[in-house]
């Protein structure tokens, strides 16, 4: 089928500016591919699948835009910036979103590019192909199922009811209503449980950033806890994060900025982690370093934090410092400039100090983005338990994510006061009333999160009041039903139009 040729000659193309393996890169392209010749061995096959992950990084702050559509259109932060530039990216924070805007379609095609190389590696690895080890086929299988489930999990939780497409389409299949986002869900359930039992317990050396079994549980718990329409979706969440958090080698790190420094960014809190290489051809570094940095200092100036983030934390959390900078408190290495920000704060997650990355090489950044880690399944099983009716048992795993916080003081040197928790500092909350229960885990959970992506997706799902009560601060455009979920790009709408105008 020629059609079928072309998009896997696309895919090869993409594999070769993307996919991160330098050998291959030497090599001239020739001729066609199709499954039944390029996966002749294991080699392709684990090329296959190494472009696969290629979408995830922020090796474009542009392309990879799930950042705006996570937190700028939240309470959390704004795009900053010059008024004029990135003015679409302005539009997702006011609510005034058309289908042309270059963040929706960003993500939209980011992802859905994900799930196409997904489905080229399980279409080229069937049963009756006897040239890939079964050991490595059923790694690389495993491997593309579990990201195909985490493209579609975002896609769901940004646009809703979408196209579900699970193999390399003909033009003619491609032309696909959108299903119910239930369905995807449900598809996302499928694969991480296809994909968990062949994924290995660690990765270490040249594996590291690889999916493990870890992460296919740690995604079963996420998405069971936004499929509200599913009955039993709070005690699945709660079962699936407790596997996790019961795993071994899994547990949150003494000092919370470890997550965030490239040096510690390999440790036994991260679950699923895009894993940001510096110095490499082709560019494999965070670009959002240069993005969210200020200009004064080689970077962009964009994203910075809101007050209402500010004023979420409780007195002393040594989580805000951690998670941006203000007056009076240093950015990495240098004093904090009142001038770099127009709210007061700007944000150090995904950025780099200057003695680490200098201006001239700014927009390869080494930083991971931790797109799961532990404290955020302790958070899904917290409020799954409480949400299920079991508040006392949902205190504990809370507890382990404010006891780490509050034991700050006894493991960074650098706070004041090292050594001694101040008194009162984030005390433990013992409350089983499930409505004050719900609202200091939220609350825990904006803290500990903050910056990471992951707020308007949450504001969402928390249902209508809670959303219009947080949002309507950005813009009074916020409409719940119109707003919950960003429209399907029209590029798309042109192309497929079984999606309609």
């Amino acid at each position: 089928m020629r059609s079928k040729n072309i998009f896997i000659c696309l895919f090869i193309l993409t594999a070769l500016a993307g996919g991160g393996c330098r050998k291959f890169l030497d090599k001239k392209l020739l001729g066609d591919y199709t499954t039944t010749n390029y996966f002749t061995s294991d080699a392709n096959a684990v090329l296959a699948v190494n472009a696969a992950y290629a979408p995830l990084s922020f090796t474009s702050g542009a392309s990879n835009a799930i950042w705006v559509l996570g937190d700028v259109a939240s309470d959390d932060a704004e795009k900053g910036g010059q008024a004029g530039d990135q003015a679409d990216f302005d539009a997702i924070h006011q609510f005034n979103i058309l289908p042309t805007n270059s963040a929706v379609e960003a993500v939209w095609q980011r992802y859905y590019d994900g799930v196409f190389k997904c489905n080229v590696v399980l279409d080229g690895l069937p049963a009756s192909n006897t040239a890939v080890s079964d050991a490595v086929k059923k790694s690389v299988i495993a491997q593309a199922r579990f990201l195909r489930a985490y493209y579609y999990f975002n896609l769901a939780n940004c646009y809703g009811d979408i196209p579900l497409h699970l193999k390399v389409e003909t033009p003619e299949e491609l032309q696909s209503p959108a299903i119910a986002q239930d369905s995807i869900y449900r598809q996302v359930e499928q694969d991480c449980l296809a994909a968990a039992p062949d994924l290995p317990a660690s990765v270490s050396g040249d594996d590291l950033g690889r999916v493990t079994k870890g992460a296919a549980l740690a995604l079963l718990a996420k998405t069971y806890l936004f499929h509200s329409t599913l009955a039993n979706h709070y005690q699945l969440a709660a079962q699936y994060a407790q596997q996790v958090e019961n795993t071994p080698g899994y547990e949150l790190t003494k000092n919370y900025t470890d997550n965030f420094s490239a040096g510690t960014k390999i440790n036994s809190e991260a679950i699923f982690s895009v894993n940001h290489l510096t110095g490499s051809s082709p560019v494999l570094g965070n670009e959002l370093n240069a993005w969210f940095a200020p200009r004064s200092l080689g970077g962009y100036g964009f994203f910075y934090p809101t007050q209402d983030l500010v004023d979420n934390y409780e007195p002393g959390d040594p989580r805000l410092d951690y998670t941006m900078a203000r007056q009076g408190h240093p950015y990495f290495d240098k004093p904090f400039d009142p001038s770099w920000t127009t709210t007061g704060y700007i944000t150090k997650k995904m950025v780099q100090p200057l003695s680490e990355v200098p201006t001239s090489r700014k927009n390869d950044g080494s930083v991971n983005y931790e797109a799961i880690r532990l404290a955020d399944i302790l958070l899904v099983e917290a409020e799954a338990l409480n949400e299920s009716g079991n508040s006392l048992a949902a205190l504990a795993p809370l507890e382990k994510v404010r006891k780490r916080a509050r034991e700050s003081y006894l493991n960074d040197p650098s706070l004041p006061g090292y050594g001694t928790i101040p008194a009162g500092l984030l005390p433990e909350i013992t409350t089983t009333d499930q409505g004050q229960l719900r609202t200091a885990i939220r609350n825990e959970r904006r803290a500990e999160l903050a910056l990471e992506f992951h707020r308007f997706f949450d504001v969402i799902r928390y249902g209508s009041a809670y959303a219009t009560s947080a949002l309507s601060k950005n813009s009074a455009n916020f409409n719940y039903e119109k707003n919950k979920w960003f429209p399907i790009p029209q590029s798309e709408r042109d192309a497929n139009k079984k999606l309609g105008k």
